[in-house]
């Protein structure tokens, strides 16, 4: 409900945290309005930061960007925090003692591996490059909300904090935000967190999908295949710890996977190996499933370097390293910051589906603090590959649904004469 108090004897302050309070103001017209103007310039932005190599543990130089970007804008405080996190605020006018903060990110990093060029091409209104969608779309959203904000000087009662993170993809393990969220009196002001994650607006994420990811290296002696042949070999040793993996039951409910996703060993076709290791991913809807799994992983491995030490002569050493442990958490169904969203949708006519999955919102979702993910509007395709795809038809939807969620979660702050 909104929460009206006189400043003095002739200014009233009211703030607005409806959906037609904030819908039927005159300054909601006005981002409608500068969504609407800013097409062009998003699409050309995306291009721009898409274009810009940023490869998880390599993300500085568009960091830099989207900074250089936020202070354009006119955003505050505008920094590089310590895990390269670019960082930028939009102060409320809530008093010091009693401020809160929103939360909208969007990482930075891409799968795409260093040293592959990329260069956006344009093909019948697609944009067309690897990273464009994940994350290129989610990144020119927020900035086309920051944009919305900024350009119609609207003022919310919470601050507004924007982060581009680090760290999202893969063996990142979400380190951006973890470091984001390790700040106490963050957590403690922090209303709600809205991730944004590629493009599509009829999914929002309100459960955190757990994942293990592991390095095993088994090392030996090595030596030549004829002249020392029976020496052990850990690439044998690793097939069997793969088989053994397969072997292992996985449940349909809860709902879990195992992924042996890597494997590398040896130098040549004549020469015993001195090392082999594999990367593994384990995921589930369970955190008890997901520590089964880690123990099953040690036996195997373990059994597997038993057995071939018992066939051959010599001794083999195990090196199980941990590459990422993503927290298994959940929004609870009444959490305001969903209630938003959906009623934003129905606004909108946005028939959204609720999800699972691993994204940025893991972090803030273990912690207690309400956070959801989703799209930044258009639509996209074959993520993750060099065929990747991004259609801003539709964009204007995606921009326009999050600023109004951000700013219903806010409040938006009227001031007139009393």
């Amino acid at each position: 409900m909104p929460v009206s108090h006189s400043t003095n004897s002739r200014t009233k302050r009211r703030i607005l945290s409806t959906l037609p309070e904030i819908t039927e103001h005159p300054s909601w017209r006005r981002v409608v309005r500068s969504v609407q103007e800013q097409r062009e310039w998003l699409d050309h932005l995306q291009v721009e930061l898409t274009e810009i190599p940023a490869p998880t543990f390599q993300e500085s130089a568009r960091a830099e960007y989207v900074a250089d970007r936020f202070r354009e804008l006119g955003l505050q405080r505008v920094r590089l925090d310590k895990a390269g996190n670019a960082l930028g605020e939009k102060t409320g006018e809530k008093p010091e003692m009693n401020s809160g903060v929103v939360v909208l990110a969007a990482h930075l990093d891409t799968v795409t591996p260093p040293g592959v060029p990329i260069e956006v091409k344009r093909t019948n209104g697609r944009l067309c490059a690897p990273g464009i969608s994940d994350n290129g779309a989610g990144l020119a959203a927020m900035l086309g909300i920051v944009a919305a904000l900024q350009k119609t000087g609207i003022a919310t009662d919470s601050s507004l904090l924007f982060a581009a993170t680090v760290g999202e993809e893969g063996e990142g393990d979400l380190y951006g935000m973890r470091h984001l969220f390790s700040q106490q009196d963050l957590c403690r002001r922090t209303a709600g967190v809205f991730v944004l994650d590629g493009s599509a607006t009829n999914q929002i994420t309100v459960a955190g999908l757990g994942s293990r990811r592991f390095r095993v290296e088994i090392t030996g002696p090595g030596g030549h295949s004829w002249s020392d042949f029976g020496r052990v070999n850990p690439i044998q040793a690793v097939a069997s710890a793969v088989a053994e993996l397969g072997r292992v039951p996985l449940p349909s409910h809860p709902r879990t996977s195992l992924n042996v996703g890597m494997i590398h060993g040896g130098t040549a076709v004549n020469a015993i190996p001195q090392s082999a290791w594999v990367k593994v991913d384990i995921r589930s809807t369970s955190a008890e499933e997901i520590e089964r799994l880690t123990e099953a992983l040690e036996r195997a491995v373990r059994a597997a370097v038993q057995q071939e030490s018992e066939r051959a002569s010599g001794e083999l050493e195990v090196n199980i390293t941990a590459l990422g442990d993503r927290p298994v958490a959940e929004l609870p169904e009444s959490a305001c910051i969903l209630r938003v969203v959906q009623e934003v949708d129905r606004h909108l006519g946005i028939r959204s589906r609720l999800e699972r999955s691993s994204t940025d919102a893991n972090i803030p979702l273990s912690l207690g603090i309400e956070a959801i993910a989703t799209g930044g509007g258009g639509t996209s395709g074959d993520a993750h590959t060099l065929r990747e795809w991004y259609d801003p038809r539709g964009r204007d939807l995606g921009v326009k649904r999050l600023a109004l969620a951000i700013l219903m979660t806010a409040g938006v702050v009227e001031e007139g004469e009393g």
